[in-house]
Protein backbone atom coordinates (compact mmCIF):
# COMPACT_ATOMS: atom_id res chain seq x y z
CA UNK A 1 0.00 0.00 0.00
CA UNK A 2 1.33 3.53 -1.03
CA UNK A 3 1.03 6.65 1.27
CA UNK A 4 0.69 10.51 0.51
CA UNK A 5 0.99 12.91 2.65
CA UNK A 6 -2.04 14.33 4.31
CA UNK A 7 -3.12 17.46 5.65
CA UNK A 8 -4.88 17.35 9.17
CA UNK A 9 -6.31 19.97 11.58
CA UNK A 10 -5.04 19.60 15.38
CA UNK A 11 -8.05 18.81 17.88
CA UNK A 12 -6.22 21.50 20.86
CA UNK A 13 -4.70 24.19 18.61
CA UNK A 14 -6.92 23.90 15.32
CA UNK A 15 -3.89 24.01 13.29
CA UNK A 16 -3.19 21.99 10.29
CA UNK A 17 -0.25 20.07 10.54
CA UNK A 18 0.89 17.31 7.98
CA UNK A 19 0.67 13.26 8.37
CA UNK A 20 3.60 12.58 6.44
CA UNK A 21 3.36 9.11 3.97
CA UNK A 22 6.69 8.27 6.71
CA UNK A 23 3.95 8.27 9.43
CA UNK A 24 1.38 6.66 7.83
CA UNK A 25 3.63 3.72 7.45
CA UNK A 26 4.76 3.60 10.93
CA UNK A 27 1.37 3.83 12.49
CA UNK A 28 0.42 1.17 9.93
CA UNK A 29 3.36 -0.77 11.21
CA UNK A 30 2.31 -0.80 14.82
CA UNK A 31 -1.20 -1.27 14.21
CA UNK A 32 -2.15 1.95 14.57
CA UNK A 33 -6.15 2.65 12.75
CA UNK A 34 -6.76 6.24 13.93
CA UNK A 35 -5.10 9.02 12.62
CA UNK A 36 -3.45 11.69 14.97
CA UNK A 37 -5.91 14.12 16.47
CA UNK A 38 -3.04 16.55 17.70
CA UNK A 39 -0.54 18.33 15.87
CA UNK A 40 3.28 17.69 17.40
CA UNK A 41 3.49 20.12 19.15
CA UNK A 42 0.19 19.83 21.06
CA UNK A 43 1.09 15.87 21.11
CA UNK A 44 4.38 16.77 23.00
CA UNK A 45 2.58 19.15 25.30
CA UNK A 46 0.10 16.75 26.33
CA UNK A 47 3.05 14.40 27.24
CA UNK A 48 4.65 16.96 29.27
CA UNK A 49 1.70 17.32 31.20
CA UNK A 50 0.73 13.65 31.40
CA UNK A 51 3.90 13.00 33.23
CA UNK A 52 6.61 12.43 30.19
CA UNK A 53 5.89 8.94 29.43
CA UNK A 54 3.00 8.30 26.95
CA UNK A 55 3.29 5.01 25.82
CA UNK A 56 5.46 2.00 24.64
CA UNK A 57 9.27 3.98 24.94
CA UNK A 58 9.79 3.88 21.07
CA UNK A 59 10.60 7.21 19.91
CA UNK A 60 9.73 8.44 16.67
CA UNK A 61 11.29 11.31 14.61
CA UNK A 62 9.03 13.03 12.30
CA UNK A 63 11.86 15.58 10.93
CA UNK A 64 14.06 11.76 9.91
CA UNK A 65 10.42 9.44 9.43
CA UNK A 66 12.93 7.02 11.53
CA UNK A 67 12.18 5.21 15.02
CA UNK A 68 14.90 5.04 17.68
CA UNK A 69 13.75 2.81 20.45
CA UNK A 70 14.47 2.81 23.97
CA UNK A 71 12.97 6.47 25.37
CA UNK A 72 10.90 9.11 25.28
CA UNK A 73 11.12 12.75 25.44
CA UNK A 74 11.90 13.86 28.94
CA UNK A 75 13.81 16.34 30.65
CA UNK A 76 17.28 16.37 31.27
CA UNK A 77 18.34 15.10 34.74
CA UNK A 78 19.84 17.76 36.68
CA UNK A 79 23.55 16.57 37.77
CA UNK A 80 26.14 17.69 40.33
CA UNK A 81 29.12 18.16 41.05
CA UNK A 82 31.17 15.54 43.11
CA UNK A 83 34.91 14.39 43.82
CA UNK A 84 34.92 10.16 44.34
CA UNK A 85 35.43 8.75 47.23
CA UNK A 86 37.75 6.12 45.73
CA UNK A 87 39.76 7.92 43.07
CA UNK A 88 39.44 11.64 44.31
CA UNK A 89 38.68 12.35 40.19
CA UNK A 90 36.16 15.39 40.00
CA UNK A 91 32.68 13.71 38.01
CA UNK A 92 29.09 14.59 38.02
CA UNK A 93 26.08 12.91 39.62
CA UNK A 94 22.41 12.84 39.45
CA UNK A 95 21.74 12.94 43.14
CA UNK A 96 22.86 15.54 46.19
CA UNK A 97 25.91 14.45 47.66
CA UNK A 98 25.09 14.97 51.18
CA UNK A 99 28.32 13.58 52.58
CA UNK A 100 26.95 10.64 54.62
CA UNK A 101 28.29 8.09 52.09
CA UNK A 102 30.47 7.72 49.56
CA UNK A 103 30.21 8.79 45.93
CA UNK A 104 32.08 7.50 42.47
CA UNK A 105 32.78 8.18 40.06
CA UNK A 106 31.55 5.79 36.66
CA UNK A 107 34.47 4.02 36.86
CA UNK A 108 34.57 3.05 40.32
CA UNK A 109 31.35 3.11 40.80
CA UNK A 110 31.48 -0.23 38.03
CA UNK A 111 34.47 -1.56 40.25
CA UNK A 112 32.83 -1.23 43.24
CA UNK A 113 29.31 -2.77 42.66
CA UNK A 114 30.54 -5.76 40.31
CA UNK A 115 30.09 -8.30 42.80
CA UNK A 116 27.20 -7.21 44.07
CA UNK A 117 24.62 -8.95 41.35
CA UNK A 118 22.61 -6.11 40.09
Amino acid sequence: MSFTDRTLTCRDCGQQFAFTAGEQEFYQSRGLVNDPGRCPDCRQARKQTRGGGGGGGYAYSTATGQGGGGGYDRPRREMFPATCSQCGKETQVPFQPRGDKPVYCSECFESVRGGRGY
